[in-house]
């Protein structure tokens, strides 16, 4: 499982003109599921989204994690992550997990996120998303599972 994760001051993803999930300062995460990925796998890549230290602390240094200063945490389902761009000019996407294996994951890895976080908001699987950040830094890592 991929997380492609911003560190923002706010973020939000819209569906036909409608916002549908929504946060200030914390992590905007745009989730990647490949083929064989597990829901071991997708709890993995949430303890380190919780933990992984992107925050400043009183020094300036990234110190703190999205638990400790209590942030929003923003998951955005997007399977051109687990593209292959090795070869040619056009992606393929036989690495990706089928849909409905890749929804299945996306929603536990949400579900488990909203019993681990209090501030989790998410995009919709499947839908065409317009998602809008402003990226505080900017920092952003690849986390792959």
């Amino acid at each position: 499982m991929i997380g492609l994760l911003q560190r923002v001051s706010r973020a939000h993803v819209e569906v036909s003109g409608e916002t549908i999930g929504a946060i200030e300062r914390g992590l905007l995460v745009l989730v990647g599921v490949q083929r064989g990925d597990t829901t071991a796998r997708g709890e993995r890549l949430l303890e380190r989204l919780l933990g992984y230290r992107v925050f400043p602390d009183a020094d300036d240094r990234m110190n703190l994690s999205l638990r400790d200063i209590n942030g929003g945490l923003l998951l955005v389902p997007q399977f051109t992550l687990a593209a292959d761009t090795r070869k040619g000019t056009r992606a393929s996407f036989t690495s990706a997990a089928p849909p409905e294996e890749g929804k299945r994951l996306f929603d536990h890895l949400v579900a488990r996120a909203r019993a681990a976080h209090a501030r989790v908001a998410t995009g919709r699987f499947g839908a065409d998303m317009q998602v809008s950040l402003v990226n505080d830094g900017p920092v952003t890592f690849w986390l792959e599972t």
